[in-house]
Formats: structure tokens, sequence, C-alpha cells
């Protein structure tokens, strides 16, 4: 446990969050410009597979809590047991995922061992064994340089703003089992079931996001149903039939849905699709912006998008400011011919 640089590894019913093994490889390299080691932490049941894997993708050493009152993610049994470990190891970095449960734990920790948290960050270098991060401030408008003074230094790390390693099945390290701090009982907190969505991409994960916003309802071509009299309630059922041909067109890059929060605040998506500051905050490889005028707020979640295409009848909307391609026109009008031309293209 003498190593300086320690990775979290998020999981869930056993499978790793691919944004664990993006900050296991940005340890990796944080650690060979240290001079030392890896340690990876993972909690949870039936988790010994993980422990190999990340081993395979750059960890010398794991930290594995494998028992049941870790089956599921709450916040006083993991924050306690990894402030222990951190307390009795030492590390002068611990990384994070910024999941929203990397996000919690690297808070919780923080509070426990008397030090800071450098949050959302897309960039380190070292300045002697000082971490210097780089994050977007201001609405993502610029970047700032920020370092901890305390130790251990934790840092959560934006969701692929940093490459995933390769998986070299060949490496070797060691597997040091620890035990739970607390006991069932002591636990305030029950799980007492999880309901997720089924048949949608996870919006941190995706390397393409399809998003719409209040354009999405600006057809009046489109008649409602005759037993939709309200106009709040034809203007829903509009967008519902745009975010419709923007799920198309998602599917066919095998990317997710997303929105803006004027989309969101309209009742036309749930929340679950927001981007933005407010929302979720990512950085896939294609982003497609449907209908999006291109609010700080929104721009402050998507604009670390390696390719950002904006599709907006408005050729004056801000988005074009940050976009690489840039279309004029409606989307009713140019997403279903995108769409037809990629299904063509990709032969699906």
């Amino acid at each position: 446990m003498d190593n300086k640089v320690w990775v979290y590894i998020d999981q869930f019913k056993g499978e790793a969050l691919p944004a664990s093994w993006e900050a296991l490889g940005a340890g990796r390299k944080l650690a060979a410009e240290l001079g030392s080691g890896v340690t990876a932490v993972v909690f949870g049941e039936n988790v010994a597979a993980l422990a190999d894997n990340a081993i395979h993708y750059g960890a010398d050493e794991v930290l594995l809590a494998d028992d049941a009152t870790l089956a599921y993610y709450r916040t006083d049994p993991y924050t306690d047991l990894l402030a222990k470990l951190a307390g009795d190891g030492k590390p002068d970095v611990m990384l994070f995922p910024t999941t929203t449960r990397g996000r919690e734990l690297a808070g919780t920790t923080a509070i426990d061992l008397d030090t800071g948290v450098l949050v959302d960050v897309i960039d380190m270098e070292l300045d002697g064994d000082a971490v210097v991060a780089t994050r977007p401030v201001y609405a993502g408008k610029i970047l700032s340089k920020v370092r901890c003074a305390a130790r251990p230094q934790i840092v959560t790390l934006r969701v692929r703003a940093f490459g995933k390693p390769a998986l070299d099945e060949s490496r070797s390290g060691t597997v040091t089992s620890v035990e739970p701090v607390m006991g069932e009982d002591d636990i305030p907190t029950k799980v007492i079931e999880y309901k997720q969505a089924e048949g949608t991409v996870s919006l941190t994960d995706a390397g393409v996001i399809v998003s719409g916003g209040r354009g999405t309802s600006n057809n009046p071509n489109l008649e409602p149903p005759a037993d939709i009299t309200d106009d709040a309630e034809k203007e829903v059922w509009r967008a519902q039939q745009g975010f419709a041909l923007i799920g198309e067109l998602a599917d066919v890059l095998g990317g997710a849905v997303g929105a803006s929060r004027a989309a969101v605040d309209a009742n036309y998506v749930p929340y679950a699709h927001q981007v933005g500051q407010t929302g979720k905050v990512v950085s896939p490889d294609l982003y497609i912006a449907c209908g999006i005028s291109g609010a700080i707020q929104h721009l402050a979640g998507m604009r670390t998008s390696k390719v950002i295409v904006a599709i907006n009848k408005d050729a004056d909307a801000p988005i074009f400011n940050y976009a690489r391609f840039g279309v004029v026109g409606d989307l009713y009008d140019i997403v279903p011919a995108l769409t037809t031309a990629l299904k063509d293209k990709l032969d699906k």
C-alpha cells in the first residue's frame, strides 16, 4: 500500500464503468512521472473479476473489499472504508471518475481526510509532486489551472476526457483483500430496489450524442390528434415527434439522445436526457445539436465534444460559433434526410 497514486473503480453489479478504466490510465501516467505504482480500489460483492481487470488495465495493486454490505453503493460504508484505507496507506493522489457515485464518494472522503477535491478535471500535469489540474470554469468559457495544497490530492476526472488504456492480460499484480468497517446493522440506509431504463445508451459513456432543443416543437405543419386541444399539449406533442426523429438518428449512429434544459423544462423529454451545466457533462466523439440555440449553460455540458455539428434554422444561433459543421435549415427536413443517408452508408 505504498503506491502514491490510487484510483477508485466505480462499478455497478460487477461491471466497471468505462470511465473507471480511463481514470486508471490517467493514474498510470501520473504514477510513472512520480516514480510510483498504482493502486486500484474495488468495492462491491462478487467483484473479484474486476480486481483482475484492474491489473490488466494498469494497476500494480488492487485493494479488494468483496462483501454483501458493499453490494450496492451507499455513502456511509463506502466512505468510511475508503477513508480508513487512505488514512493507513497515505496516497499522494486519489483519482475518481466524475460519475454520480464517484463524485459523491470523492467529496465525502475528502471531508473525512480533511483535504480538498479538484473536480471535473480534463487534464493533469505535475509540478514537483503536486498535481496541477486543468478544469473548465465560468460555464466552460475559460480553463483554469488549480492545485490542492493538502494531501491526499483528490481529483475527479471528466468522463471521456482521458483515453482508455489498452487491456494487457499478461500484466500481473497483487490483490489485497480488505474488510469493511461497517456491519449491515450499522448502516443507516438500505437499498430497496433499482429501476433501470432499458434500451437506452448512457449519455456519459456515449461516443455519439444527438440532442434536441426547443426547436423540436417548431413544426406548424404537424397536426396533433383531435383529442389534444390545449396549446401547451400541442407543443409537447410536436416536440415529441421531433425527438422521435432525433432518436432514429441516434439509433443509426449507435448513440444516445440528449436534450437542452429548455426542452426538459418544457416537458418534451425526461431530465435524464439533459446535457448542460445542470445536467450531464459529456465529451463524445460526435455531438449533433438539433434545434438548440447554444445557451451558455448548455455549452458548459458539451463544448469539449471532439466534433460538434449544429442544425438550426437561425443562422445567427450561438451554437454555430462552436460547431465544426453547421447546417442552417429545419431539423424536420435535415434530420430524416441525414438518417436515410447514414442508413445507406452504414448498410443499416
